[in-house]
């Protein structure tokens, strides 16, 4: 994880995380041999799909689970810049990571923060450059993200919003305006897109190039295939279409897709997880339930800036601005800042239902954030 970059130096292995041997529970594994193409197919009234590996192996199943992640984003000429996605790419760059490197880290998002914080920290002198007017505008939108933006400072790295990058070259990146931002390690850090480029038309992909799928991970329209993980968009009977890529998809997606594979009935006592991200960044904790409307109104508890935790609740679009007979409101999302002790009553509520609040509760910091959860 970029969080622990300099602390947690191996990979976390499935087998030691889940305490099984994942390959012996497979009658095949193919290592290094990845997918290239898939063709969906139905013969004499069963599915007979097939599946072409890189080595020309054609695999035919009843059942095809697409699980294949995502790749970062590194745009043409940006061949200079690293990016931090793999086991491979954390150990070539912890081994860069010392007192004094010149960082600049393209994009404020998620993991440009992340590493921002681990590097400076290590004595590197960081510069993050971010297109949007705030670090995490299209996470957070611009009114959390203002509230965001002085954490750089307090951490030592320097910030530069607004500011779109034209070049990327070994030794620094040339901005829009002009500007010369000089490096000795340039990382990419603009975001991810699902690794489905070679599904060439095999399956339907929505304009993130996700796979749509239903609850369980059904893709539309083609019987026999599901799609679970990054590469993904689940529909939430709560939350509408939601992106693949948080904790909670990784964590439970899975059952529900393998109950469909083989025939089971839906668990019905099954809780519908909302979406789950949490991040530690710039000295500071971060848990995002839900997923921000654009444009949302955007209801604060705390003070941000001030000593203690915070949180932003974001108003349900079609809803704001209105409560029922008992003053609570629809609430999209929760971020809860430095408020470890709110996560398990905010969680817990986000994934029982609509998450409703009362907003007058809410706001004040001196009232347990439970009690507004209804």
């Amino acid at each position: 994880m970029s969080k622990e970059l300099l602390t947690r130096t191996e990979p976390a292995w499935l087998e030691a995380e889940l305490g099984v041997d994942v390959v012996a529970l497979a009658d095949d594994v193919r290592l290094d041999d990845p997918a290239v193409g898939l063709l969906p197919a139905v013969e004499d009234g069963r599915l007979a799909h097939v599946v072409t590996t890189r080595s020309g192996a054609r695999l035919e199943a009843d059942a095809v689970v697409l699980a294949v992640g995502s790749a970062p984003v590194r745009p043409a000429g940006w061949e200079a810049a690293r990016v931090l996605h793999s086991a491979a790419d954390a150990a070539a760059l912890r081994a860069l990571v010392r007192p004094g490197l010149r960082l600049t880290v393209v994009g404020a998002g998620w993991i440009g923060a992340e590493l921002a914080g681990v590097a400076a920290a290590a004595g590197a002198q960081v510069t993050v450059v971010e297109a949007g007017a705030t670090p995490l505008e299209r996470q957070f939108g611009p009114v959390v993200g203002a509230h965001v933006a002085p954490w750089y400072a307090a951490a030592g790295v320097r910030l530069v919003t607004g500011a779109a990058v034209v070049e990327v070259r070994p030794d620094g990146v040339l901005l829009a305006d002009g500007t010369d931002v000089p490096a000795d390690v340039v990382l990419a850090a603009i975001g991810a897109r699902p690794a489905t480029s070679w599904l060439d038309g095999a399956v339907p992909l929505d304009a993130r190039g996700a796979v749509p799928v239903d609850a369980t991970g059904a893709v539309e329209g083609v019987p026999g295939v599901w799609a679970v993980g990054d590469c993904a968009t689940r529909e939430h009977p709560h939350l509408g279409r939601v992106p693949g890529g948080h904790w909670s998809a990784a964590l439970h997606d899975p059952e529900p897709t393998a109950r469909a594979v083989l025939g089971l009935a839906p668990d019905a006592d099954a809780p519908a997880h909302a979406p789950y991200v949490f991040s530690q960044q710039l000295g500071h904790d971060l848990a995002l339930f839900g997923v921000p409307p654009q444009g949302a109104e955007v209801v604060l508890r705390g003070e941000p800036g001030t000593p203690g935790g915070w949180a932003a609740f974001y108003l349900d679009p079609g809803t704001a601005g209105t409560a029922a007979d008992d003053g609570a409101a629809r609430v999209r999302a929760v971020l809860l800042v430095d408020s470890a002790r709110d996560v398990g009553a905010v969680r817990r509520a986000a994934n029982r239902g609509a998450l409703r609040v009362d907003l007058d509760v809410a706001r004040d910091p001196g009232r347990r954030l439970r009690d507004a959860l209804v």
